[in-house]
């Protein structure tokens, strides 16, 4: 069973209650006011669920046609079909330059837009999300040649785009990357095997154009001798020399392709300076980490949504309140008990906590880009650089965990295929390994994010927490709140000087240490992301009011605490792990 409601009005107010119109009175986005907004996710929500949400059980249960004479892959019956409309409904291009014919949207609908089709079809929003990665690398380091070229065929969605890294043998440590890229005129002439390539082969759009990490004959050794290149699948209309020599069997995504691609020889072109690609590559890959998080607060929503209809329908045992027992039934509906109300709550907090973060980062996104003030461009920068690690691990680790909260709900239903749950578990569970595993965020986070500019970034931050209680200030409702958001950034202020102090002296200890100081710094975002809902409720009232005040309590009751977990982890240091010798781990 496919049961899923765009949630615009929860939407529209984390745009209200985190200053979007910030980014609306940016002449860039003038043209998408809140109102405007609000139109716009009304009518994407409509279409994703009538046109992708059908599709989504099909694909996972048909999977994907590959011919290995030709390489050629096609999609499950209806994708191609999905994808043009799509594309004539203008969420292909909605967030691409209007200068190159997109739509020019900020990133902040974009991600919302986004959320709406991964929840309905996980699979299918792989393909269009790697396309505008691809239009943002190009953007920032291609020539103006290859921008007049490639850009308006991507943002039209006439073509497709690819993110070409891991090779059978390396993967996060891209240092050992072994395809060669040899120069032929004004090209060159690319040959390896490229694996886990996301819709690198399929069947809805003309051509393809893998964005592909190699070497030059002159290249120095590890990341430093990294170009990247484009290499499209066809060239002039004519076949280039790269094909899908395989697809991977996988847990889940089963309509995703997920290619090997091997090169021989195949025609590429170089994108920006030689030895320089993993600028161009991480410009494509931090936005893509901030939208992979998003696919945990989307799968999580769908989940809850099936889940909560799943629970106002089934009848099991009595209630212990005999006051809510239905005399006319010899069971009660599920929701009178309170572990079943816990889960499901357990995941409203959550999700709808990490969709104000979210929308939050987001806004900094646009900010960055655009605001007219320089100062206010660097604030924007410093936070959304700061966050994203942040998002993209936790969002994932919480979204997979929410899934499965809402898998037990339903008891057994939950874990057969009738309500739809267990798929979205198994495609779910991809975003804590892509796009750099969780731990790698975590070490970005630890090692990078936290010293660079003097610690800046955390400063910025802890100025933003500081705001919010203020803002807070003069209401009794707010005051718990408050206290908690206080505590929690206390509490983070005083593990991050003790991780500095320890980690400088000994490296292991970040290592050990450093996912759970993540999660720890999750919780203190998570719990600023739920001030700032609870004053805008308080502020402008109205029928969400009351329910965005409860549903605060209920995190920083219940889901905040966790944050005592995480200190206590990062605290016990590298010794509960690395003081086994290699032959312990062994089985006796």
């Amino acid at each position: 069973m496919q049961i899923y409601k765009a949630p615009v009005s929860d939407m529209r107010f984390h745009l209200e209650a985190f200053g979007y119109d910030e980014v609306a009175a940016i002449e860039r986005f003038s043209a998408y006011d809140v109102e405007t907004a609000g139109v716009l996710l009304e009518q994407s929500g409509t279409f994703m669920r009538e046109t992708l949400l059908p599709l989504n059980r099909l694909g996972d249960e048909k999977g994907l046609d590959w011919d290995p004479e030709t390489g050629r892959v096609t999609t499950p019956d209806g994708f191609k079909a999905a994808y043009e409309a799509t594309v004539q409904n203008g969420y292909v291009s909605l967030p691409g330059p209007e200068e190159h014919g997109g739509g020019g949207a900020p990133a902040t609908l974009s991600a919302l837009v986004s959320e709406m089709m991964t929840a309905c079809n996980k699979s299918f929003s792989m393909c269009p999300g790697l396309t505008f990665g691809l239009i943002e690398a190009i953007e920032a380091h291609g020539s103006q040649a290859q921008k007049d070229f490639y850009l308006p065929k991507f943002v039209s969605g006439e073509w497709s785009g690819t993110m070409c890294l891991t090779e059978p043998q390396c993967g996060t440590d891209l240092g050992l990357i072994r395809t060669k890229a040899e120069p032929e005129g004004d090209h060159y002439r690319l040959s390896g095997t490229k694996i886990w390539i996301t819709f690198g082969e399929h069947d809805m759009t003309e051509n393809i154009v893998h964005f592909v990490l190699a070497r030059l004959p002159d290249a120095p050794p590890g990341i430093k001798g990294i170009s990247v290149f484009l290499v499209p699948k066809l060239v002039d209309g004519q076949p280039n020399n790269i094909k899908c020599v395989g697809l991977e069997h996988k847990m889940g995504i089963k309509a995703s392709p997920t290619c090997v691609m091997e090169m021989e020889g195949a025609k590429g072109f170089l994108v920006g300076e030689p030895h320089k690609g993993m600028r161009s590559m991480f410009v494509m890959m931090n936005r893509a980490r901030l939208f992979v998080g998003l696919e945990g607060v989307a799968l999580g929503e769908i989940a809850y949504q099936t889940a909560l209809e799943f629970a106002k329908d089934r009848r099991q045992s009595r209630a212990l309140d005999p006051a809510k027992r239905d005399a006319n039934a010899a069971a009660d509906n599920i929701l009178v008990h309170p572990d079943v109300r816990r889960m499901l709550m357990n995941v409203k907090a959550t999700t709808e906590g990490m969709r104000g973060l979210g929308i939050y980062a987001s806004i900094q996104l646009d900010k960055s880009i655009a605001h007219p003030n320089e100062d206010e461009r660097q604030k924007a920068d410093d936070l959304i650089s700061l966050l994203t690690p942040v998002i993209k691990s936790y969002f994932t680790e919480r979204g997979f965990e929410n899934v499965s909260e809402a898998l037990q709900v339903c008891g057994g239903s939950g874990y057969t295929t009738d309500w739809s749950i267990e798929q979205y578990l198994r495609d779910v569970r991809i975003g804590l390994i892509y796009e750099g595993t969780n731990h790698i965020q975590a070490l970005d986070l630890v090692g990078r994010k936290l010293p660079l500019h003097g610690g800046r970034l955390m400063q910025v931050f802890a100025g933003e927490v500081t705001a919010a209680i203020r803002a807070a200030s003069g209401d009794e409702r707010l005051e718990p709140f408050m206290a908690e958001l206080k505590a929690a950034s206390k509490q983070l202020n005083e593990v991050t000087m003790e991780l500095a102090q320890s980690a400088m002296a000994d490296a292991e200890v970040a290592g050990a240490v450093a996912s759970s100081y993540l999660n720890l710094f999750a919780m203190t975002a998570m719990a600023f992301s739920w001030l700032r809902q609870a004053t805008h409720a308080v502020r402008k009232g109205g029928p969400m009011a009351e329910t965005k005040l409860k549903t605060a309590r209920f995190f920083f009751d219940v889901v905040l605490p966790e944050r005592e977990f995480f200190a206590a982890q990062v605290r016990a240091g590298k010794a509960p792990m690395m003081d086994f010798d290699v032959e312990e781990f062994e089985v006796a």
